[in-house]
């Protein structure tokens, strides 16, 4: 039997995204890993804020509440938004998306990327980052579950938490923004694999897209709102704002991308009424010059 349109149209989205992110994680390990300039500008990038004590207490505080709890959390979440709609199918893929990311992530991290000392910076690997991808694989997880009425808002929301987690690692020097492309990738292709997989039928939401920017613009503008500055002043003020925007702007779009892959379910086909007899025969045979009216 062929698969129906729709079925088509969610495989090529899926497949699509798996394509994209899996060249995104590629290339960022390529060239900030593997290349001098590219150790040499990553850490620089990292190094372009700075933050006082309070700042920095409260960027601590804000990665402190990243932990297996929140995952716990989200988890429940995912699975109950799932059963209620019905879909038990939808609640396992929301599980695979959030272990299979940290899962790769750690793997990744601790045990298949060496990195060389290209910059003299050290060898001491921290791609992709565990942190933003907690927050990055929770949003993905729940934007697949979730009803498009509410895929916009939950985007905007996601988009702030992932921002605001992503640079606060950025900003504490627990890693470079690489390392948050890297997570960003990691979750998105765990949530197209799912997708491929698990969904019959995808949606356009409309203000998705508002929302993924609008949510990422919030997370960075919250940083600012905690203390955070360019390190050199004014004259890094430039750097440190192509940072942030950067790293907003990755976050904008794989929130996006995740909100094109989320379930929806197939239309059921209604069956027409029965006709009765005279219906059936009416309809049944050709007509008739009887059936003419009179002229």
């Amino acid at each position: 039997m062929m698969p129906s349109r729709e079925r088509r149209i969610s495989t090529v989205v899926s497949v699509g995204w798996i394509v994209v992110s899996s060249l995104v994680l590629w290339a960022t390990i390529r060239i900030a890993v593997g290349t001098t300039a590219g150790q040499q500008y990553d850490d620089a990038a990292m190094r372009t804020f700075s933050a006082g004590r309070e700042a920095r207490m409260a960027l601590l505080s804000v990665l402190g509440r990243v932990s297996i709890g929140l995952i716990l959390v989200v988890m429940v979440a995912c699975i109950m938004t799932a059963l209620l709609r019905g879909r038990l199918q939808w609640a396992v893929g929301a599980v695979v998306v959030i272990a299979g990311a940290n899962i790769t992530t750690q793997l990744l991290k601790n045990l298949a990327l060496d990195r060389p000392d290209l910059a003299g910076l050290g060898t001491l690997n921290s791609l992709p980052s565990g942190h933003t991808t907690v927050v990055a694989s929770a949003t993905a997880a729940a934007l697949l579950v979730v009803p498009p009425v509410f895929r916009a808002p939950l985007a905007l929301a996601g988009a702030a938490a992932t921002t605001l987690t992503g640079a606060s690692t950025i900003v504490a020097g627990w890693h470079r923004p690489s390392d948050i492309v890297a997570a960003l990738a990691v979750s998105l292709a765990w949530a197209a694999v799912v997708s491929l997989v698990v969904a019959r039928r995808l949606v356009r939401v409309r203000g998705t897209a508002f929302g993924s920017l609008v949510g990422a613009a919030v997370g960075a503008v919250g940083l600012i709102a905690l203390g955070v500055r360019p390190d050199m002043g004014w004259d890094g003020a430039l750097d440190a704002g192509a940072v942030l925007g950067g790293t907003a702007l990755a976050t904008a779009i794989f929130t996006w991308a995740a909100t094109t892959l989320g379930f929806d379910d197939v239309p059921r086909e209604t069956s027409p009424p029965p006709l009765d007899d005279a219906s059936a025969v009416r309809v049944s045979r050709p007509a008739l010059a009887s059936d003419r009216p009179w002229s």
